[in-house]
């Protein structure tokens, strides 16, 4: 029964009950009647509570069971994910690769995951064009001109890696050095030859950490890091050619291409080292050839003691010391002959030709350079020099003319300078004992806003090849200076535009004994791309 039709009834009882009342005011029997509906209507508000109270329960029941449905509807459901899920094979942990691909400084590097064992692509193309103002002196000069154009000067390729982080290893070729020289034993041929061939293949253990410091012990084809700017890469150094000087030095017995086997010391102060060196790869080494003639293999030995014993972060300061021996020069075992010859380019390799040399001085049985180097760093600024004197003995006996001359003496050095524009200074390489390049903080971008980092340089060389002018046992073989100032321009950390003057001036006689002039004098421009990873 509906609460409506309770109320209607109980109202219609009130109804009944007071027409009652009215109509029996005076009868006795009315008070019965009154206690009786009063009675009923109790019973009817009795039913009416209990009414409400079902109707309270039924509603909290039906809430109840729609919530027990909800549930159980969750429930079911998560059953059927849960035997979906389980019909589908769970992928478990990833199992490493075995090896980790990597790219620093854009060097493709291939890696075990553990980096005990790396292989590693590297690349260097350095590309020269540029031109000659070449004035002879007189028309005995020889040259009397120098071809300008362009030269690969080096364009290498090759892998470094190591095995079980201990044994490193580099093996690298050079395709360039397309007119770096020209020889043979053809009438008219000039002293160098084609440079191209292995210039790196060797293996070094790292394994040994004696006195708080780490010990290279290496051999096989390597570059030398013998003198500071042989030490410092070509990738790096501020002019598109070292200087002079060190370059007689290291042809002798060190440089490029050099077959060696030693060891090195360094920490981050000090940096010893030592080497015993052969013949460079290409060199002629043959018992019984006759053309070309056959030829010994000649040794030699290189040391070098340098450091950085100031540095900060702003600043550095360089010292060292090094020393080269020729102990055997290779022997012409047809002729019977023992020469050592020092010369160089005019610090630019467009054309080969040489403007000082000693040419080929006879008898020779052995060579020294003793050298210093010195540098500091402060900023963005970085100022460097060395100085070489050279020694060359001539007491072999072969029996050909001036047996038992006096040795030979020479001499030369160079200083250079160079500022960073854009802030950027060069950092201490220790296990060179040599700087790093310029790392331009903002690299070339035209969507970024970065201009690269930009240097300009300047150097002043000189060398001097001639020793006891005025004698039959004397050497002209000229004396060489050269300023030269350059631009470089930093795109990013892997390519670079370089951009030289060079103003030159070579004096030279025609003989110890004859003071004819053969000198020159030359300026020349030349502009190299380098790019390197």
């Amino acid at each position: 029964m509906s609460r409506t039709r309770i109320a209607a009834t109980a109202i219609g009882l009130a109804g009944v009950l007071a027409a009652s009342q009215a109509q029996a005011q005076s009868a006795s029997s009315s008070e019965q009647e009154i206690a009786l509906l009063k009675q009923q209507l109790k019973l009817l508000e009795q039913k009416l509570d209990k009414l409400q109270s079902q109707t309270a329960a039924n509603t909290a029941a039906t809430a109840k069971a729609r919530a027990e449905a909800k549930a159980e509807a969750r429930s079911e459901a998560k059953a059927v994910v849960a035997n979906a899920n389980a019909a589908i094979p769970l992928k478990g942990p990833a199992h490493p690769s075995g090896v980790v691909v990597t790219m620093p400084n854009n060097r493709p590097t291939i890696c075990t995951a553990d980096e005990a064992n790396c292989v590693a692509i590297t690349s260097r193309v350095h590309w020269d064009v540029g031109g000659y103002d070449y004035r002879p002196n007189t028309a005995a000069t020889v040259p009397q001109k120098l071809d300008s154009g362009e030269n690969v000067r080096r364009a290498r390729i090759g892998v470094t890696g190591k095995f079980l982080n201990d044994w490193n290893f580099a093996l690298i070729y050079d395709f360039g050095g397309s007119s770096d020289g020209f020889g043979g034993a053809a009438p008219g041929s000039l002293p160098g030859g084609g440079v191209s061939g292995v210039e790196n293949a060797y293996l070094s253990y790292t394994g040994l950490k004696p006195f708080g410091g780490r010990m290279a012990i290496e051999a096989g084809i390597m570059d030398l890091p013998y003198t500071l700017d042989e030490a410092t890469s070509s990738n790096d150094i501020m002019f598109m050619e070292r200087a002079s000087p060190g370059v007689i030095a290291t042809n002798i017995a060190a440089g490029d291409f050099r077959s060696a086997a030693g060891a090195r010391w360094f920490n981050d102060q000090l940096w010893i080292g030592g080497y015993v060196t052969g013949p460079s790869t290409g060199a002629i080494h043959s018992a019984s050839s006759a053309a070309p003639a056959g030829t010994s293999e000649q040794y030699g030995a290189v040391a070098r003691v340098a450091g950085n014993p100031v540095s900060g972060k702003d600043y550095s300061v360089h010292i060292g010391a090094d020393a080269q021996w020729l102990i055997q020069p290779p022997r012409n075992l047809i002729a019977n002959t023992q020469t050592v010859t020092l010369s160089d380019r005019p610090e630019l390799r467009l054309d080969p030709s040489t403007l000082i040399s000693t040419g080929a001085i006879a008898n020779a049985s052995g060579a020294q350079v003793y050298s210093v180097e010195a540098a500091a760093t402060y900023g963005p600024f970085i100022v460097q020099g060395e100085y070489f004197w050279y020694n060359v003995d001539r007491t072999a006996n072969t029996g050909v003319p001036l047996v038992g001359a006096p040795s030979l003496k020479f001499q030369g050095g160079y200083a250079q300078a160079g500022y960073v524009l854009t802030g950027e200074g060069r950092t201490y390489n220790a296990a060179n004992a040599a700087y790093n390049g310029v790392k331009p903080a903002h690299p070339f971008s035209l969507d970024g806003g970065g201009w690269g980092a930009w240097e300009i340089a300047g150097r002043f060389s000189t060398v001097d090849l001639n020793n006891q002018l005025g004698t039959a046992t004397g050497v002209a073989g000229g004396r060489q200076t050269v300023y030269t100032l350059a631009l470089n321009w930093y795109v990013n950390g892997n390519v670079r535009f370089m951009l030289d003057y060079l103003h030159g001036t070579v004096s030279r006689q025609a003989s110890p004994l004859s003071t004819a002039d053969v000198g020159s004098k030359f300026d020349a421009v030349a502009m190299r791309t380098q790019f390197a990873f």
